[in-house]
């Protein structure tokens, strides 16, 4: 049992110690609870174990911004266990070592016990009955930070994911880039796996599904002209024709970003790794003119776009 120590009230406390007090099988978190960040045992019969400062606490009310990045500042985190409680030294050094990471995200969990697949079952995708689908599913995203774009994707039935940088960074970052080329790697994937399975990707981008709406259906006649991102559409429309061909479903859905989904949080930490990637896909340039400007001491560059044209009056 894990008990977050700081997220109780007084109440819960006080109904909890008696349980913990004739029990060992335990782990409890919490901040230094002395004067001036001093030790200070959270109950009588309670010994710790480690104890550093690091960035393992997200930021409060995170769940209501969106964000899931981590506090720029350290905090101070202890780890107590039951006096009567045995813990091997590999484990300490493990939770230690966890205390005192640097990561700018935590690390999703993704396990298989009974309160983990509670909480699974009442994320949006859980509502959905996305893991109960008899086929594959993939969850895609993509990051984008200081011109370079990652793409990744994670696949549930084999809890494994791929990742690949891509190119034309000097050209601008678009965040609608990186969500193609992230579709298009869970796509890839679901052909090299010919199980001729139905499959379920999952993006938290609107505008990637837009983009794609134009592309399904009958009656319409869309065009690669114009389409900055075209080299990587073209892949997608190629594999979706395949798949339809082999009478194989694929089903396209919008997420929400950033509340917690095991899924979404996956695909967005395989996106981050796609970042310093050396596979880099999608690099040929696409010929158009690159603008620079400079504004309060940074310098942007961009094709032609809205906020080009809105910068030299057009």
């Amino acid at each position: 049992m894990v008990i977050n120590w700081p997220g109780l009230n007084d109440k819960e406390k006080t109904q909890l110690i008696p349980t913990l007090s004739t029990t060992d099988n335990w782990i409890l978190l919490t901040h230094p609870l002395g004067a001036k960040n001093k030790s200070q045992p959270p109950l009588g019969e309670s010994q710790r174990i480690a104890r550093a400062d690091g960035k393992c606490s997200r930021h409060k009310g995170w769940w209501r911004e969106g964000k899931d990045e981590l506090p720029i500042h350290s905090m101070t985190t202890e780890v107590w266990i039951s006096t009567r409680g045995r813990i091997s030294e590999a484990t300490r050094i493990a939770l230690q070592e966890a205390l005192e990471k640097e990561n700018k995200k935590d690390t999703p969990s993704f396990g298989r016990e009974g309160l983990e697949e509670i909480h699974r079952s009442g994320t949006e995708a859980g509502l959905l009955g996305i893991y109960n689908f008899p086929g594959s599913v993939y969850a895609t995203d993509r990051s984008n930070d200081r011109g370079v774009m990652g793409a990744g994707f994670f696949k549930l039935d084999e809890h494994r994911g791929g990742c690949c940088q891509l190119g034309r960074g000097e050209e601008g970052n678009s965040s609608n880039r990186a969500e193609l080329g992230s579709a298009c790697l869970a796509l890839e994937d679901a052909k090299r796996q010919q199980d001729k399975k139905p499959v379920i990707l999952l993006s938290d981008s609107a505008c990637f599904l837009s983009s794609s709406q134009k592309w399904t259906g009958e009656g319409k006649s869309p065009s690669m002209h114009g389409n900055p991102d075209a080299d990587i559409m073209r892949d997608i429309v190629q594999l979706l024709r395949e798949r339809i061909k082999q009478g194989l479903l694929t089903i396209f859905i919008k997420i929400k970003a950033h509340r917690g989904d095991p899924l979404n949080e996956q695909a967005d930490r395989w996106a981050d790794e796609g970042r310093q990637s050396e596979s880099i896909r999608w690099s040929l340039p696409s010929n158009r003119p690159i603008f620079y400007w400079t504004d309060n001491s940074t310098t942007h560059q961009s094709p032609m776009n809205l906020t080009v044209k809105k910068i030299i009056n057009l």
